[in-house]
């Protein structure tokens, strides 16, 4: 049983006549005969009476048209689905996403929604080597990234956007009533930074900007979450700092001053499969291309 046979069957019934029936669908009326005399040796019955006036459904036609309008229907659905799949209007992205800010990813969420519900983002919110690792698998789509990571084999690196650094320094310093800091100004205050296991991307971003700065600011104690870190710069006897970026916006904490700091941006990488990228994907990437316009 074919497609175009029922379609085919379909319109003599509405029409009420093989000819009527070629004529609407654009064909001679010789292949709606034939096609339709194999629906009926296939089906085993018999679809029409073929009277000399008029072409009238039987019994068993009767039955059967309204499932064959049924099957006909679902098939133009799939293909509508198809295509908008194929367009990127509909489907499923799923997509590993990095913690802050929270503004930038409901905003892009926002984008990618176009208020039917044709579109879905699934979010799987895991560490950065194993969004790599499910990106590899096949089991994300794309995946976001910060630092300088390796790309697994089969994966591409695109910069998505850069996310400015901040020095936390106590407000009764000196340094505190500069507008912006550089590594340089903070050389000789003990820095609080977390070990490199931590967070390796930011840990190496900060390295290789103080070693570019000609800058070795003695170890202070490490940093453990924002808050205490910032809690322990406003209250200990002796000075430090610490630098982070932006997660759900700046702090605003008693005894510390915060200063845009002068140098590299942290930059966060979206994580694709090679090639050319699916429908979703493409969606992604123009709401990326949205947002940072």
């Amino acid at each position: 049983m074919e497609l175009r046979q029922l379609r085919y069957f379909v319109a003599v019934a509405d029409t009420g006549g093989f000819g009527r029936a070629a004529e609407s669908l654009g064909i001679v009326q010789s292949a709606v005969s034939t096609q339709v005399g194999r629906l009926e040796r296939q089906l085993g019955v018999v679809l029409f009476d073929r009277g000399t006036r008029r072409t009238v459904l039987t019994g068993p036609g009767e039955a059967l048209l309204p499932q064959a309008r049924a099957v006909l229907e679902a098939a133009d659905r799939t293909r509508a689905l198809a295509a908008a799949l194929a367009g990127g209007s509909a489907g499923l992205l799923r997509l590993g996403p990095v913690r802050g800010p929270g503004e930038r990813t409901a905003r892009l969420l926002h984008r990618l929604a176009d208020g039917t519900g044709a579109f879905r983002v699934t979010l799987r919110h895991v560490p950065a080597a194993e969004r790599l690792r499910l990106l590899r698998d096949g089991e994300l789509d794309a995946a976001f990234v910060r630092g300088a990571p390796a790309a697994p084999p089969g994966t591409s690196l695109l910069e998505a956007w850069r996310d400015p650094l901040y020095a936390a320094v106590p407000a009764g310093h000196p340094l505190a009533a500069r507008p912006v800091l550089s590594p340089a100004d903070l050389a000789e205050l003990p820095l609080r930074l977390a070990g490199r296991p931590a967070n390796p991307p930011f840990h190496d971003l900060v390295a290789g900007m103080l070693r570019e700065a000609g800058s070795r600011p003695p170890t202070g104690p490490r940093f453990t979450t924002l808050p205490e870190t910032l809690a322990a710069i406003a209250s200990a006897a002796e000075p430090s700092w610490t630098l982070f970026y932006e997660v759900t916006g700046l702090p605003d904490f008693p005894g510390v001053a915060v200063r845009p700091l002068a140098g590299p941006a942290l930059t966060t990488w979206l994580a694709v499969p090679e090639g050319p990228p699916s429908p979703a994907v493409r969606r992604l990437l123009a709401a990326l291309a949205d947002l940072a316009g």
